[in-house]
């Protein structure tokens, strides 16, 4: 996909004003969701919050032979509202991420389990196969090779989990599916009314796994076969109310559907949910025929919505998404939409009306969040590539063809009291490239301009920031329309609106106290970032934190509960860092020591100060019991020369799959650990006896202060919080006043419990 650009015609006028103004005062966007590229087979999950639909590309179908069928690539969309739809870009390529394998990826299904994507896929008909992710960015792996290891894998069951899939004609097209009780299902296969193996009717197979923290079990002994009448191909499962359904393509094309109490059946059949895609009747010319449908279902906000593809973008009197190509085939060319389909009181499926239209809005749209670029609900002479580095979430970059009327629409927009600021991140190798928000139409209202700053190359962002006027309440349609005076020289990777412009800003450290050295530095503690281009304090690979422990809530920084209240940074991969602001007490050499833990014999980090190297990469011992014993925790070291004075620290890890709970620097070369595992440090080993007293100040008696537990917020009597003090095993009045706490009377908060206590600091 990089760099694929060429010139699409410019859409009639007709068409023009159907997509600017037609749509201006209604709370819908309009199929099919993407206008710019081809796609096809779609399927969905939700949950609850977002809801993702799945899809093949059939942009790489454009060739010389218009009749290939190479699927090679896997889309993913969400949304929130069901009108305005983040493309991720292509999250996943065959035999990219994993070299050999898998071929072509026809007809992928996707779930959602506790924000992880989970997507099985076949390698062309001869097998199926799983991938999962942290988000739906990526970066995928194989669970099951990683539940089975690969020599297993490979000894048992091939480059597919299912060998020889059991004799079925087509295995292909597989669904999968979470019950309420977490139970997961993979289904796949198809056969003809010709095969000798699986006659038409008879051509499914149901698998269950159980799955936990990303790692897939199969239970090999469940594998059946279902029996779906007039089915063919492109099975799936989905759950509404008490009702299991099962639906597929039959031999005329549509959608076919069967009911169950059970989700491994058996299945009666109950009719058609889908037409042909030959009824849809807006097409432009011709027809919206041209071969097979493919169907997708998920429940979201009380309502249920159907995906599907069709031929309406290639059929349109132009053709936005070809590439140049003057009369693409419609049948290896398709496109994707949705509309909300319902059920009878007996739980049958209401056969499916096609709209234009597609669903109604369900919410407004929050301008105040970061959005990737390529959010929107219609789009207009716009190209995008999917940037990919391997191990890391994919960056998906909006490419305007800026010479032409191009622009992107988002649908219905709450701005409340008002955004004076729009941020842009982008990439600029042109001339005169800018970004005009506008009210209503491409020519509406104009809102502001936002003049692109020139960056060094296609892989350099910088932040623009873009005053904006007359943003408030809600505006039914805001338009994104791109200028400059050579198409794809801008590339946009994100957007954000602001209630009001924000200078840059600097990190900060996590409680307003730098970490003193010698000392502790517990690493889930990293500085609070700041705002601008060079002012960030961690980087990650995704937006979600993976763990179970939300005390760096918004960050994506994975964070782990261990035992004592302790919380450790896990799931770290490749290229992520943490920095810390420090304040180094004496110039001179130390000894640093890391608590870490891993299952990955090529896991390890460095660090480096200020931005210079600080060690070399610094190698962390696999667990020495079982293969994914992430509480083994071990001791590493190096030896390291500190300036005196306040500096950013920064982690990098340079190995995949470890855990690191904190960092100690010893005076001293070669210096023995003072904080062993298992072990804080002691400030105060004899005097742990302290003065407590009531809000008002009032001494009310004295009692032991030496705590188990780890990190306390510090806050005066106003509730005014100073700082985090790490006070386990030590004097907290001594404790308090050797990290800079006068004279005075101070409450405190146990970061991650409920402790709470108040202390006087007499000295």
């Amino acid at each position: 996909m990089k760099n694929k650009m060429a010139t699409a015609a410019l859409l009639s006028k007709k068409f023009i004003a159907a997509a600017v103004f037609g749509l201006a005062a209604t709370a819908s966007a309009e199929n099919p969701i993407s206008s710019y590229h081809y796609l096809a087979d779609p399927s969905a999950a939700s949950d609850g919050d977002t809801f993702y639909i799945l899809t093949d590309t059939d942009d790489m179908c454009v060739s010389s032979d218009p009749f290939a069928y190479n699927i090679i690539g896997l889309y993913a969309f969400s949304s929130k509202d069901m009108v305005n739809w983040t493309d991720h870009g292509l999250i996943f390529q065959s035999k990219r991420e994993f070299g050999t394998y898998p071929g072509n990826t026809w007809a992928s299904g996707i779930a959602v389990r506790n924000g992880r994507p989970f997507i099985v896929y076949p390698d062309g008909a001869s097998g199926v196969g799983m991938i999962t992710a942290p988000s739906i960015d990526g970066p995928y792996t194989d669970p099951i090779k990683e539940a089975y290891n690969v020599n297993y894998i490979a000894a048992n069951w091939g480059s597919s989990f299912l060998g020889n899939c059991d004799d079925i004609d087509h295995c292909f097209d597989p669904g999968i599916f979470f019950d309420d009780d977490g139970s997961g299902y993979v289904i796949f296969g198809g056969g003809s009314t010709s095969s000798v193996k699986r006659p038409i009717g008879n051509n499914f197979d149901i698998i269950k796994f159980s799955e936990n923290n990303g790692k897939v079990t199969l239970d090999k002994s469940s594998l059946k076969r279902i029996s779906a009448e007039k089915s063919f191909e492109a099975p799936y499962i989905h759950k509404h109310g008490d009702w299991y359904y099962i639906s597929f393509n039959n031999s005329g094309q549509e959608i076919g559907y069967g009911m169950s109490k059970n989700p491994a059946g058996p299945y009666t059949y109950k009719g058609i949910a889908i037409g042909a895609v030959w009824q849809i009747n807006d097409c432009e010319t011709h027809s919206c025929d041209g071969g097979n449908n493919h169907q997708g279902f998920a429940d979201f906000k009380g309502k249920t919505y159907a995906v599907y593809h069709d031929r309406r973008l290639v059929r349109a009197k132009e053709h936005p998404a070809s590439l140049g190509v003057v009369d693409p085939e419609p049948g290896n060319h398709r496109s994707v939409s949705i509309d909300e389909i319902t059920y009878a009181a007996d739980g049958t499926m209401n056969k499916l009306v096609f709209t234009k239209e597609g669903p109604k809005q369900v919410g407004k749209f929050d301008p105040y969040q970061t959005y990737k670029a390529l959010t929107s609900s219609k789009q207009r002479n716009v190209r995008s590539r999917t940037d990919w580095t391997k191990g890391q979430a994919v960056k998906h970059v909006l490419t305007p063809l800026a010479t032409k009327e191009s622009w992107i629409r988002v649908t219905g927009v709450d701005f409340g009291n008002g955004a004076e600021n729009l941020r842009i991140k982008a990439a600029n190798v042109g001339n005169g490239n800018k970004v005009e928000i506008h009210k209503g139409s491409v020519t509406g209202a104009l809102a502001g301009s936002c003049e692109l700053a020139k960056t060094s190359g296609w892989q350099s962002y910088t932040d623009n920031d873009c005053a904006m006027t007359g943003l408030t309440g809600v505006v039914d349609q805001l338009f994104f329309v791109f200028k400059g005076s050579a198409d794809s020289t801008m590339g946009i990777l994100e957007w954000e609106f602001q209630g009001t412009k924000r200078e840059p800003e600097p990190q900060t450290p996590f409680g307003g106290k730098a970490w003193a050295i010698p000392g502790t530095i517990q690493m889930e503690n990293f500085d609070e970032p700041g705002y601008g281009v060079g002012n960030d304090s961690y980087f990650d690979n995704d937006e979600e934190n993976h763990g179970d422990s939300d005390l760096r809530k918004g960050t994506g920084v994975d964070l782990y509960k261990k035992s004592n209240n302790r919380v450790v940074v896990g799931y770290n991969q490749k290229d992520e860092w943490l920095e810390y602001t420090v304040n180094v007490s004496k110039a001179g050499d130390y000894t640093m020591f890391a608590a870490v833990a891993s299952a990955n014999a090529t896991s390890g980090f460095k660090l480096s100060l200020d931005g210079e190297k600080l060690t070399d990469e610094i190698l962390v011992p696999k667990a020495s019991a079982g293969e994914e014993n992430y509480d083994d925790y071990n001791k590493v070291s190096a030896n390291v020369t500190l300036p005196a004075g306040q500096h950013i620290l920064r982690f990098t890890v340079t190995g995949d799959w470890m855990d690191i709970d904190y960092i100690n620097f010893v005076a001293g070369k070669d210096a023995k650990d003072d904080a062993p595992i298992g072990v804080d440090p002691v400030v105060d080993p004899v005097d742990t006896v302290g003065s407590v007293v009531d809000t008002s100040g009032t001494s009310i008696g004295r009692m032991n202060l030496r705590l188990s537990s780890s990190s306390y917020m510090i806050f005066d009597l106003q509730g005014n919080q100073l700082g985090i003090v790490d006070i386990a095993g030590k004097n907290v009045a001594r404790t308090l006043n050797a990290n800079g706490f006068a004279k005075g009377v101070y409450m405190l908060k146990q970061v991650n419990g409920s402790k709470k206590m108040m202390v006087n600091v007499t000295k």
